[in-house]
């Protein structure tokens, strides 16, 4: 998976918590702490890798909408309606 670089501001805490994972698992700095944090309970929030059953039904679901309604695309205005913009 590619690296992002961000640039964060978190609470005396937080950061507490990140240097103890640093040094409990031997570390080199505190994004490595954090990446170990994700890695350690990231998956209650979100899946790693998207599941072939995931993928198929997305396929599946764009491929009767695409039936059933074609490439054909909205007005702007009906768009700004439906999402409550107006």
């Amino acid at each position: 998976m590619k690296d992002v670089s961000m640039n964060l501001h978190v609470s005396k805490y937080a950061s507490r918590v990140l240097g103890v994972i640093k040094e409990k698992f031997d570390l080199t700095d505190k994004s490595e702490a954090f990446d170990k944090f994700a890695d350690m309970f990231g998956d209650k929030f979100v899946e790693k890798e998207v599941k072939d059953e995931v993928v198929l039904d997305v396929i599946r679901s764009c491929e009767a909408h695409i039936k059933k309604y074609g490439y054909r695309s909205m007005p702007l205005k009906d768009l700004r309606k439906l999402c409550g913009v107006e």
